[in-house]
């Protein structure tokens, strides 16, 4: 049984697949890696993660087929990022079990270990998306028309970190559950330009029932956003001091990784581990409407769903 990771990047998003990939390297030396592109300019990108181990998913024409097909079932112009869906080629690939992880991620962590809960389940994730309600996800839709009850809407999770196994997914059954979801547009929540998160919950609530969140393990587990304030450093991983636990890995979900982020240091610490880290110029102040602008933006963030 072969067990691995997928990625999805392209050449815009190499400085942030190095970070992630230098992060699970540094717990993981050996779980391959697999980078599935995000568009057709992923060759810098590719050859930058060469260094890691990382390979290029194998059958890039079917990438191309399931992304254009389901693309096709809604429409032209419905997702606002409708490349996001390439990260369904996870269900076909080379791995027998795998994790995906969205390149605006740091692990703290051998990370793939969390593979071991599908001896029991057939979907992991790990964050705390449900306390922040159903936002960026559904409509109150699903509960009033019984599509779903409120203890499964307390399941719904974030997009960038989750695993399963090849197989549960047939390309026909993906394109019909696509069907479904393109007929009742009412029930998914893009107010915010998510795109594949409202559609994946709701294939996996629909089909998928044995599932697990690792965060309601015994004893709980961390949160992993990086609006989260509470999080503190120890050496080269946050730690959450109302757990007593190290984190599994930060996600800068919504938030531009930059200089001045939450947790910037972390970030940077990871991407330039082994390598000299280059002396940026300071930043200029800010003018008084940029600091209006910003606490508004932070408020708002985290009253979102993204929550840990």
């Amino acid at each position: 049984m072969s067990r691995g990771i997928y990625i999805t990047a392209n050449d815009r998003a190499t400085e942030q697949a190095i970070a992630l990939l230098k992060s699970i390297r540094f717990y993981d030396p050996e779980t391959p890696v697999v980078l599935i592109p995000y568009d057709e300019n992923y060759q810098q990108a590719a050859a930058a993660l060469a260094q890691f181990g990382v390979t290029v998913y194998e059958d890039l024409d079917f990438i191309d087929r399931l992304s254009h097909q389901l693309y096709e079932i809604f429409g032209e112009g419905f997702f606002a990022r409708p490349n996001q869906f390439r990260k369904q080629a996870c269900w076909f690939g080379a791995f027998d079990e795998f994790i995906y992880i969205d390149t605006d991620i740091v692990v703290f962590e051998p990370i793939a270990n969390n593979l071991n809960y599908l001896k029991e389940y057939d979907f992991i994730c790990a964050d705390y998306q449900h306390a922040g309600g159903i936002a960026n996800v559904f409509t109150p839709t699903v509960i009033e028309q019984g599509v779903f009850t409120e203890a499964e809407c307390q399941e719904i999770f974030n997009g960038g970190f989750w695993g399963s196994r090849k197989g549960l997914m047939s390309e026909e059954k993906l394109y019909a559950i696509f069907r479904e979801c393109a007929a009742h547009p009412e029930y998914f929540d893009f107010s915010q330009k998510t795109s594949d998160q409202p559609i994946i919950n709701y294939m996996v609530l629909k089909h998928i029932p044995k599932r697990f969140n690792i965060v309601r393990r015994p004893g709980k587990a961390p949160g992993n956003w990086a609006g989260s304030s509470h999080f503190m450093v120890q050496g080269d991983r946050l730690f959450d001091p109302n757990l007593n636990q190290p984190l599994q890995y930060l996600h800068w979900a919504g938030l531009r990784i930059q200089p001045g982020c939450p947790y910037w240091e972390i970030w940077e610490h990871y991407r330039y581990l082994g390598e000299p880290k280059p002396v940026l110029p300071p930043a200029p102040p800010q003018t008084f409407w940029q600091q209006v602008n910003h606490r508004v933006k932070t408020y708002s963030q985290k009253i979102k769903a993204f929550k840990g």
